[in-house]
This record gives structure tokens, sequence and C-alpha cells, in this order.
């Protein structure tokens, strides 16, 4: 099988998709598969036929392009094979306003707002959550407690984003829950909880930072707990119809778990959540890299 392998790109998580695909090389180079890597940039679309000549794509583009579904539509209409979720599922996901919409009948989720122009306070009251729409990596996200604070949220958002959500704000325990597509179905790996140890929340700095989070691997819940955090994420997973893999983040308070976001192309980094959770479901990481290989042949023509 020959693989293209796409990282890189052009967007803000572009240091964190090099790191991934660098691990995702090694993992290729180990289990024998002829690959090529590609360094996505501004000039692609002269590139892309180029990977006509491929089986597969393996996509580590995380952010706009490579996770919103502008590179899946590209390779659909180019009719190469590829990792992960579809176009209409990347979009969804990416956008975060209508993964709201389109999901809040089956899922429990914090209340939001979208807003457009700065005004002067927060229309469901403080503590508040400000973040953009289509963004990852926590990038854009604030936590603001009063006027002062959600102005300067805006001001930072808005012109860089043009549309930010304002969403209620659930003081519980983060947690994240990775999913991979096998032959015999959707598998639901243990929960994973984060505990950042000096910032508010499990930011971009917590993320990719060494030693900045705790990490609860199994996350300390009762068997009825975890089968609700399981259920829920599943639930978002698949009524948004992604495949392959990612991972569904979400709040864990007063025995409801409320659901935040889905993530299409998870980060697959030495510190990221889903090869952790992998690990701890006795998954080593070049075998869950086969495992995403081998789901994207599950997929239709």
């Amino acid at each position: 099988m020959k693989i293209a392998l796409l990282m890189g790109g052009t967007s803000r998580e572009r240091e964190i998709s090099l790191r991934s695909g660098e691990r995702v090389r090694k993992a290729l180079e180990a289990l024998g598969y002829e690959y090529v890597v590609f360094d996505v940039s501004e000039d692609f679309l002269e590139k892309a036929p180029k990977l006509k000549e491929f089986d597969l794509v393996f996509n580590v583009l995380h952010g706009t392009f490579g996770e919103d579904g502008s590179l899946q539509s590209i390779l659909d209409f180019l009719r190469v094979r590829y990792t992960g979720s579809d176009a209409f599922s990347s979009m969804l996901c990416f956008d975060k306003l209508l993964t709201y919409r389109f999901l809040k009948d089956f899922v429990r989720m914090p209340n939001f707002v979208e807003v457009k122009e700065l005004i002067n306070s927060s229309p469901i009251g403080y503590p508040c959550v400000v973040k953009p729409r289509r963004e990852g990596s926590s990038i854009g996200v604030f936590i603001c407690e009063s006027d002062e604070e959600f102005q300067r949220a805006l001001k930072e958002d808005l012109p860089f984003y043009g549309s930010v959500i304002v969403q209620e704000y659930i003081p519980g325990r983060e947690m994240t829950v990775s999913i991979i597509e096998t032959e015999e179905g959707f598998r639901v790996l243990p929960i994973l909880e984060l505990r950042p140890k000096k910032r508010k929340f499990y930011d971009y700095v917590a993320k990719y930072t060494k030693g900045e989070t705790d990490f609860l691997l199994p996350a300390p819940l009762k068997p009825d707990e975890e089968h609700l955090v399981k259920e829920t994420a599943l639930k978002a997973f698949t009524e948004a119809g992604c495949r392959g893999f990612g991972r569904v983040d979400g709040i864990f308070h007063n025995g409801e778990f409320f659901f935040l976001e889905i993530n299409t192309v998870p980060g697959l980094t030495e510190l990221s959540d889903l090869p952790a959770s992998a690990k701890a479901a006795g998954i080593e990481f070049e075998e869950l890299i086969n495992i995403i290989i081998k789901s994207a042949f599950l997929k239709g023509e």
C-alpha cells in the first residue's frame, strides 16, 4: 500500500500538525508501509492531483482546511481514499455553532448564543466562555467573569474570526472520550480526565506543554457515570456521521455529561489524548495507526 501523509498546513495549528505527522511517519516506517510526506502549503491545489497515485491519504492536518471539510471535498472530487470523517461531518464538527444546533436534541450541552459584533456585556451572564466558531486546540478560548474580560475576549477574537460563541460556563470535570472504528464497529476507549495544574482550563499551553496537566486515565467514575459519559460521546459521534477515529470533549458536572465538541482529526503527538486512551486500552501507537488506516477501507467508495 502506498500512503500519502499530509501534515503541516497553514492553520494556527501547524506546529501541532507537524508534531503529529512526524510521530505518524515513524509509525508508518516501523509498520513497513510505503509512504510519501506532503507538507501542505498554500500551493496545495496545484499538487493535489498527484494524490491520485496513492492508495490512501493519511490526514493529520489539524485546524482549518484539513479538518473543516475542505481537504475532504478535494479528495472526494479526486476519488482518493482518506482517513477520518467525510467532508460533511468534518465541516459540521469544525463549526461549533452548526454542531450545537445539529446535536442539541441528542445530547446535553451548555446554553450558547452567537455574537458577531462587540457588545458591552455577556448575553448569558457570568462566568461565561467565549470561543471561535471554527478553530481547534482551544485557540481563542476565554473564560470571562466580568464585562471587562468579556469585551477583551471579543476584541481579541472578532477581528480574526468574525463570529464567536458565548457559552454557559459549566464548573465541572473536563473529560475527553476517544473513539476508533474497527471491523467490529465503533470502540469507545477509556475516558481521560484532564486536570490542568496552573491554567483555568485545558487550553493550548496545558495541552501541549509537558507537565502542565494531570491526566487521570481511566477517569475515576462510578460504573453508571462511565456508561453515561461513553454513551453520550458515542451518540454525538455517530449522529454527526463521524467515521474512522475522533475525540469527543465535554464536562462532567452533578452526574451529567455536557457535550462541548467533536475533534475529527485529533492530535497524535506524544502528549495527545487519543494515543494515551488507546494505550490504556492496550493499544500501542503503531497498532493505533494501523487501525486508523484499516478504518479508511471500511467506508464505501
